[in-house]
């Protein structure tokens, strides 16, 4: 084998660790990028339960001003 043939084999497994490496990471990153994902999602909701307690809360207290007035 030459050793431009044997050159070429070298710097193609150098490419391959290199994608294989960056692949790892890409997966590691998603499996994070799904967890931050799914928290925020989590806190969405939770925000979203939040907010409608408390709007129910506020139209509560705005029928008993109105009933307060209007006695």
């Amino acid at each position: 084998m030459s050793n431009k043939t044997q050159s070429n084999i070298e710097a193609l497994e150098n490419k391959v660790e290199e994608l294989l490496a960056l692949s790892k990471k890409l997966s590691t990153e998603n499996t994070e990028l799904k967890q931050q994902l799914k928290d925020i999602r989590g806190d969405r909701a939770h925000l979203v339960e939040q907010r409608e307690t408390v709007r129910t809360q506020v139209e509560g207290m705005i029928t008993r001003l109105k009933t307060i007035e209007t006695a």
